[in-house]
């Protein structure tokens, strides 16, 4: 597709925003002035930037957060997330996405092969069928009949680190990888919340999944109330880290829940954390899971069983910020 001058407008404001982006000292707080993008990582900084400069430019808040989601699935040192991500442990990279707004609308798809955009093929799932979710070569064709280029996933670098593992196949997953930047173990997911100063909100999870993970596995990042939530007059909440565990407990779902309850999104996070931990056990003891949440008043909050959780918070400004998150343990 070509790109219009609007779009042209807000590649141009989400440079920008990149370069105003700072790495903030103080430890996780509640957003003092109303966040407009949070997003998960520190990778979110350019995610947030591509998000905020699509909404200046005229986009909407499922605008935003589509086009926040697309900058990692595209960016081939980011191994965690579409193209250059690692394979399963047949060595087939796919892909998991959802996409929703507060209006009751979402789209997801799940074991996607073959199309680096994962999100944009789930709002289209979300806006030209009855359905919520596609799985596997299902999701496939559906991309396909809607015009999306089909292409190889697998690029060198991850099929050579894929190759090195098989030498071993010995799967660990290690917290906090995605912050460590083109790593062999690098895996998990970006999620991205959008409020609009009117309260609005949107949100998108994207993802390929855990490396060399057996074929056919989902986690939490397609699966709505899971990986993510949106709802109105309430707000939002993504989560990152090991799926499984966060599936367990309807992870988003619960954080949104505790908000509706008048629990603050900190509190919120921080709970859905406590409560893996104590139904878990030792089962998680050197698991991350970390919840980021942002209510109808742009107020955010983020917690995680382990330090080293990092996130992205844009205001209205387009002012960018890169924060540790709080944690149940200490490093």
């Amino acid at each position: 597709m070509g790109i219009s001058r609007r779009d042209t407008l807000g590649m141009a404001l989400a440079g920008a925003a990149v370069a105003g982006t700072a790495r903030a000292a103080a430890p996780s707080n509640e957003s003092h002035s109303p966040a407009l993008v949070v997003s998960t990582w520190d990778f979110g900084a350019a995610a947030n930037a591509a998000a905020y400069g699509r909404w200046k430019a005229g986009g909407t808040l499922i605008d935003a957060v589509e086009a926040g989601a697309q900058v990692p699935e595209a960016d081939l040192s980011n191994h965690s997330v579409g193209m250059g991500g690692y394979p399963d442990r047949d060595g087939h990279v796919t892909l998991d996405a959802i996409i929703m707004d507060d209006r009751g609308h979402a789209g997801a798809v799940a074991a996607l092969e073959g199309y680096v955009h994962a999100i944009s093929v789930a709002r289209r799932v979300m806006e030209r069928t009855p359905h919520t979710m596609l799985v596997g070569e299902g999701a496939a064709q559906f991309a396909r009949e809607q015009g999306f280029a089909a292409q190889d996933l697998l690029t060198p670098e991850a099929e050579a680190a894929w190759k090195e593992w098989l030498r071993t196949a010995e799967y660990k997953p290690v917290a906090n990888i995605e912050n460590q930047r083109g790593s062999k173990l690098d895996h998990d997911t970006i999620g991205i919340l959008a409020r609009s100063p009117e309260g609005r909100l949107a949100g998108a999870c994207t993802t390929s999944g855990m490396a060399y993970k057996l074929r056919g596995r989902v986690g939490d990042s397609p699966q709505s109330g899971c990986g993510l939530l949106v709802e109105p007059g309430v707000g939002a909440a993504t989560a990152t880290g090991v799926g499984e565990e966060v599936t367990r407990i309807a992870g988003a779902a619960r954080v949104v829940g505790s908000m509706r309850m008048g629990m603050s999104a900190m509190a919120a996070c921080r709970e859905a954390v406590e409560h893996i931990v104590k139904l878990r056990g030792d089962a998680v003891k050197d698991a991350q899971v970390a919840f980021l949440a942002i209510d109808k008043d742009g107020r955010v909050g983020a917690f995680a069983i382990q330090p080293g959780f990092t996130y992205a918070v844009t205001d209205a400004a387009g002012r960018t910020a890169v924060h540790p998150s709080d944690s149940l343990r200490r490093a």
